[in-house]
């Protein structure tokens, strides 16, 4: 009479969980890579989202477009009025506020955990220039991963091989 064993042999088994460690690895790898995929795409909706944000309270007041020029960054110091709710503030006035609550946003001052930012983006700098009627906003944040710099855009932001930039440019009339 034969018997013949059946199943697996302790070989066959480690070999089979090689494999599946192998390809586990790759899963969770790839998960990475698609979360910073996720947070870069998120930061660039943000930073478009700020921008369009102080153009179109530009738009609001257009008779003080000169006002809103230059680099920003940091958090920024609150403005006297404050423009809130029913104050009467003059055009003026809300270029200041404009800007005090545009910078808020973008460093995520709204948005904390102890004493830190976590809203908004990180290390960011927002510039305006105007040109005539042509307006050019610039958000400038530093991203997870290593990139080129851009040249392109000296002025706004601190060169760095992780800074992002974000540019749009609109007429105000």
């Amino acid at each position: 009479m034969e018997t013949r064993e059946k199943g697996l042999s302790l070989i066959e088994v480690l070999v089979a969980l090689v494999i599946l460690t192998v390809g586990l690895v790759g899963v969770f790898n790839l998960h990475i890579i698609s979360k910073r995929g996720s947070f870069e795409s998120f930061q660039q909706t943000q930073a478009s989202y700020y921008a369009n944000d102080i153009i179109n309270r530009m738009r609001l007041n257009p008779g003080q477009l000169a006002g809103y020029v230059g680099n920003f960054s940091g958090t920024p110091p609150i403005p006297t009025p404050a423009c809130t709710g029913a104050a009467l503030c003059s055009p003026a006035q809300t270029v200041g506020w404009d800007l005090y609550e545009w910078r808020a946003a973008f460093i995520g001052q709204a948005e904390t955990v102890g004493a830190q930012n976590v809203g908004g983006l990180d290390t960011a700098t927002g510039c305006i220039a105007i040109n005539g009627n042509t307006v050019t906003v610039i958000m400038s944040w530093q991203g997870i991963r290593s990139t080129s710099d851009s040249a392109n855009f000296p002025d706004c932001g601190s060169s760095s091989d992780r800074r992002r930039v974000y540019s749009i440019q609109t007429v105000i009339i």
